[in-house]
């Protein structure tokens, strides 16, 4: 017998279903998306504490024990029939690697953006990735591209191409993150339906641990892992495992809400994570902004009120559901 689903990894309703019962997961998804950006806009201060440790280093701990943490939590709520089922069905096996690669790679550039003082770098990466999850929903999902869509994604652009021609380089922070979090995100959306949260967490970090481990194993050889250190402590230690927990709490979340609610609510929700960064690296770390930076960032912050706005209009607009 299917064990009953939990809230946090139930399927989506049935299309048969009526309008009440859509409602209700919209809603909780719509709060699982806010919560896991919340979390996400708090992370520099927790990476700043591991900052002794190298980027490459950190992350190899964040896979492994996110792993850890999930492997726990299947256990404990009895999902080891799920975690077979798609550890049996490649093509899901392959879309779940691809995720893996690509949430490793925005977890390495991110950490390293944090930690060489550009969490500033970081947020406009974040600020551009809900308009490349848009583009995306409407070249690959094929979900309606309004005209202000277009103008908002003209303007974080033009954005861009003012920081190249301003500072004399690429924003490669910034775009690196955008594109491998809003391809991350696309990934999560196909196989949405056919897999619930925790278990593709738990074979997304599968899949990149033994990299991880053989990384982490190296550095223990040569004496150069941050658990080895003369000045080491006990914090440091546990800052290192507590890595698991902070990671799959956030990404359980998001990978649960997207599944309930259209790819483009997602990208209009994620504006939370980057406001909540750039106040950080601004009025906290104190990072040096520069002209050409604060321009780039008034183009796109056009853009996501223009986005925003339209949105909201829309959404009063809609007609309300009758509860039976």
């Amino acid at each position: 017998m299917r064990p009953c689903p939990s809230t946090a990894d139930s399927p989506d309703p049935a299309p048969a279903s009526t309008h009440g019962a859509e409602k209700q997961p919209a809603g909780t998804g719509i709060a699982l998306v806010l919560g896991c950006y919340t979390l996400w806009g708090a992370f520099p201060l927790y990476f700043r504490l591991l900052s002794e440790a190298g980027s490459v280093e950190i992350i190899g701990h964040r896979i492994v024990w996110t792993l850890a943490t999930c492997l726990v939590l299947v256990a404990a709520r009895r999902r080891w029939g799920r975690l077979r089922r798609v550890l049996r069905t490649p093509h899901l096996l392959g879309a779940l690697a691809a995720s893996g690669l690509l949430i490793s790679i925005n977890w390495l550039i991110y950490v390293y953006g944090v930690n060489t003082a550009r969490t500033a770098d970081a947020a406009l990466g974040y600020f551009i990735n809900p308009l490349v999850t848009v583009a995306l929903a409407s070249l690959v999902l094929r979900e309606r591209l309004r005209p202000v869509h277009r103008v908002s994604i003209g303007l974080a652009t033009a954005a861009v191409v003012l920081l190249v021609a301003l500072q004399g380089s690429l924003p490669w922070i910034s775009l690196a993150l955008a594109l491998s979090f809003g391809l991350y995100g696309l990934v999560k959306k196909r196989i949405g339906p056919r897999v619930d949260a925790l278990t593709g967490l738990t074979v997304e970090s599968a899949m990149v641990c033994p990299v991880a481990m053989g990384y982490l194993g190296h550095l223990a050889l040569r004496g150069q892992s941050a658990w080895q250190g003369p000045q080491t402590g006990w914090s440091m230690v546990t800052l290192l495992i507590v890595a698991g927990p902070v990671t799959a709490v956030p990404l359980l979340l998001f990978a649960a809400g997207t599944r309930r609610v259209p790819l483009s609510v997602v990208g209009m929700s994620q504006y939370i994570a980057p406001i909540i960064q750039f106040i950080l690296a601004w009025a906290v770390f104190h990072e040096e902004i520069p002209p050409a930076r604060w321009a780039a960032m008034v183009l796109v912050w056009i853009a996501v009120a223009i986005f925003v706005a339209d949105a909201v209009r829309e959404a009063t607009r809609r007609p309300r559901v009758r509860r039976a």
